[in-house]
């Protein structure tokens, strides 16, 4: 039996051969501790560190002393708004965020809630986008942190990004964007943007699990954090913990392969996305969820609203589908929630679209004869 064709890539990406050649050493031979500065061992670890905050840093268009390694971004995201919060409680205790966000951010601002932050939770279009004129009334002089992120991993919806920072901006609050999504897919660049705060991950960009990065403005403004973890004072004492030298040094090279590939990649994926959704078209009730005129090139987010009452929910599609393809119905963190998507819902679909949605991601190793047998598989259910 052949393997399952994988079209969930905005879950996980496989690791690059060549990111996995560049961190085998680092689990063996150049085993040091970046931290120990009295010898060979610790010195190549560091240099190895410092590389990989190079790489990460050229990819975002910021500084190298701006980047905080993390174990990925619900980590940098619990940093970041906590930090953010911790820090600047005397100003204010206002933060604004959006209702599709991921949980990790939803999360995090449920539990700062608790301890006495009021939250505004911005609604979204039919097509996932946030209102700007909205964003800007509910800001106030106790706004401490905007959280909005680049791209949807439900839909792949990209929202107005740099218009979001002048706005907030305009009103002296901090910019804090979950790029996870975004970053080896998009062209990001913290400075064109405007972003103060913005976390990502290597396994979503063909690294490994377990590691990622935050980038933290160090002017115009200077954003400062309270830490979440200390016990060392590691990453300007941001993040004190032993490094994880192996996975910076994979997400380093990551980072390297996105910069100089991802365009390649992207005339590739938008095709075999495109091909998709034209061959479904035929399908009764099939519609796309989301924005098409902003959206990553990679992701498709489909409603199957014409379902035979005998097929019943996207879940058991999935599941019928998994012998021949690995698709999901939302994010892979909520995947075990029996509960319909609150990205869609936002978006106003009923809770039986919601249900009956399938998200659709591809990746570089995708290839046009993939795409046809899948196609085939899905007509070969629903027609």
């Amino acid at each position: 039996m052949s393997e399952p064709v994988y079209l969930d890539y905005n879950a996980t990406t496989p690791i690059d051969e060549r990111v996995l050649e560049h961190m085998l050493p680092f689990l063996k031979n150049n085993f040091g501790n970046a931290a120990s500065s009295t010898h060979q061992h610790g010195w190549i670890a560091k240099q190895a560190v410092d590389d990989a905050r190079r790489q990460v840093a050229s990819l975002i268009g910021a500084e190298e002393s701006e980047i905080i390694f993390t174990s990925g971004s619900t980590e940098a995201i619990n940093l970041s708004i906590k930090g953010v919060y911790e820090i600047y409680k005397n100003k204010g205790n206002h933060i604004v965020t959006v209702k599709t966000e991921h949980k990790a951010v939803l999360d995090t601002c449920e539990y700062l809630a608790k301890k006495g932050a009021e939250i505004t939770y911005l609604d979204v279009d039919a097509e996932g986008l946030i209102d700007l004129q909205q964003l800007e009334s509910c800001i106030t002089d106790k706004t401490i942190v905007v959280a909005v992120m680049y791209a949807n991993n439900e839909t792949g919806v990209i929202q107005p990004i740099e218009e979001i920072a002048q706005i907030v901006h305009a009103k002296n609050s901090i910019f804090f964007c979950d790029a996870t999504q975004a970053i080896g897919k998009a062209d990001v660049d913290v400075l064109e943007s405007g972003i103060d705060l913005l976390c990502l991950s290597a396994h979503k960009l063909y690294g490994p699990k377990g590691v990622g990065a935050l980038y933290v403005r160090r002017k115009n403004p200077r954003v400062t954090l309270s830490p979440l973890i200390h016990g060392g004072g590691h990453e300007k004492g941001l993040r004190s913990g032993t490094l994880n030298v192996p996975g910076i040094v994979a997400l380093g090279k990551a980072c390297e392969l996105a910069k100089k590939e991802t365009w390649d990649n992207n005339t590739n994926i938008s095709k075999l996305r495109a091909y998709l959704e034209h061959q479904l078209l035929d399908i009764p009730g099939m519609r796309i969820n989301g924005s098409t005129r902003s959206r990553l090139y990679n992701t498709s987010n489909i409603c199957f609203s014409g379902l035979p009452i005998a097929i019943g929910t996207a879940a058991k599609l999935i599941a019928e589908w998994s012998r021949h393809f690995s698709v999901a119905s939302g994010s892979a963190c909520t995947s075990a929630i029996p509960e319909p998507s609150h990205v869609l819902q936002a978006m106003g679909l009923s809770e039986a679209d919601s249900y009956a949605s399938v998200r659709f991601s591809f990746g570089k190793y995708n290839t046009q004869e993939e795409t046809e047998q899948v196609v085939k598989i899905i007509k070969g259910t629903l027609l």
